[in-house]
């Protein structure tokens, strides 16, 4: 290559014969400095060097922008980099990387963790990501405070920059959110802290993350131990119970409560059966498991009288027309009041599931049997690798128990002829 000293004049008078593609010129001071110029477009500095054998080429910039002088120190430095082995291109894009996560906010990290991360999760844990980073402030008449959502616990944080976040920051932000909703600021911290460790495994993040915030000891404790909950019915309560469940006005979530304890699913499984999930040939219904994915319980009388007797409004079986989800509510006010009426206190959604595995235990039902109902794993080697009972031995022992449950509660239940029917 022809080489000559770069003027002023010699770089702005270049120029490129219509009948060529490109013209170079290159430099006498720098090593791999040239010129570029094509026949419509502006000239560019570029280096161009060596490196394992092969050709690299690295534009450098137009000249309007960069001085001689300084495009001459831009190719020094790029030649330094290939006289230590190290490609200026990959190095190159690790500072643009470097630059990026200096200015990037935990928000717009979460963000991205959580796009890369939803494939592999669960609609549950999809919809808890979704709502400990909310915004806020949207209408929604039920299931919150004067109509309005509340932020959640994790969106005070996202305004940071990555790189600016300290323990010091997190410890005052879990002192805070303990405070004032513990066990809500406890699934987010968790949640939070599988974030961190995923930027400390990323490369655009793991130089500006401090791993010590992740191991604060301060932030754990400020959520203090979360409480075993223990409540569930005793046989004894099953009848007034049953009473002041019956007497719910709507149906439909009077129906969904007594599904609950009869089937001991967890409440979002069964809050989510379509009609498409109840199998009425083989009389067996189909949730869907955060553990297994899916699994079949028996569709029992009771059970599937109380579905007979619902509204076809939609796909889910406990439908409602003013909800987005096409769902109700899961209804704990409705539960609360109901049971305050009969004289029980403290009994929660999940208790009735708790209940359907303590009160099994008067009948003597085998635990693999209740496992398997409820979606439990399985605890013993024996029960994860040999056995899995077939629909039609789970029905045997969840029939007795329904039957059993209804006696207790004095409910008087009389198959009828009305059963569930086919809706086209």
């Amino acid at each position: 290559m022809a080489k000559i000293a770069f003027t002023a004049t010699r770089v702005n008078g270049l120029r490129c014969p219509p009948e060529k593609q490109q013209t170079f010129i290159w430099d006498t001071a720098a090593p791999g400095l040239g010129l570029r110029v094509t026949p419509k477009g502006e000239p560019a500095f570029i280096f161009q060097g060596e490196m394992a054998g092969r050709t690299l080429r690295i534009t450098i910039g137009k000249p309007s922008a960069w001085s001689i002088p300084q495009a001459q120190g831009k190719a020094r430095e790029l030649q330094r980099l290939i006289d230590q082995g190290i490609d200026p291109r990959i190095h190159r894009a690790d500072q643009e990387r470097h630059v990026n996560a200096q200015v990037i906010t935990v928000g717009e990290a979460w963000n991205q963790y959580v796009q890369e991360r939803t494939p592999y999760w669960g609609e549950r844990t999809r919809y808890d990501h979704k709502r400990i980073a909310s915004a806020g402030g949207e209408y929604q008449p039920r299931g919150t405070k004067n109509g309005i959502t509340q932020q959640g616990p994790l969106f005070g944080l996202f305004k940071h920059r990555l790189c600016d976040l300290t323990p010091e920051i997190v410890e005052k932000w879990a002192a805070i959110q303990g405070e004032e909703r513990p066990t809500y600021g406890r699934l987010a911290w968790r949640y939070f802290k599988v974030f961190l460790g995923w930027c400390e495994r990323e490369p655009n993040y793991l130089s500006v993350i401090d791993t010590k915030i992740s191991k604060s000891r301060r932030a754990r404790d400020a959520f203090g131990k979360p409480k075993v909950r223990e409540d569930s019915l005793d046989r004894n309560q099953l009848s007034a119970w049953f009473k002041g469940i019956r007497a719910i006005p709507n149906p439909v979530p009077a129906a969904y409560l007594q599904v609950l304890l009869l089937t001991g699913g967890r409440p979002s499984e069964i809050l989510g059966m379509k009609w498409t999930d109840v199998d009425i040939r083989w009389r067996r219904i189909s949730l869907r498991d955060k553990v297994e994915g899916d699994r079949v319980v028996p569709l029992t009388p009771y059970v599937e009288q109380l579905l007979s007797a619902l509204p076809h409004r939609n796909a889910f079986v406990f439908s409602s027309l003013e909800s987005k989800t096409g769902t109700i509510w899961l209804p704990h006010a409705i539960h609360t009041n109901a049971c305050e009426t009969q004289g029980i206190h403290g009994l929660t959604l999940h208790g009735l599931r708790r209940s359907f595995a303590t009160l099994s235990e008067w009948l003597e039902i085998p635990t693999g049997v209740v496992a398997q109902i409820q979606g439990h794993k399985p605890s013993a080697t024996a029960e994860k690798h040999y056995k899995r009972r077939p629909i039609d031995m789970l029905r045997i022992h969840h029939e007795r128990f329904e039957a059993w449950i209804l006696e207790q509660a004095e409910v008087a239940f009389y198959p009828s002829e009305k059963r569930l029917v086919v809706v086209k």
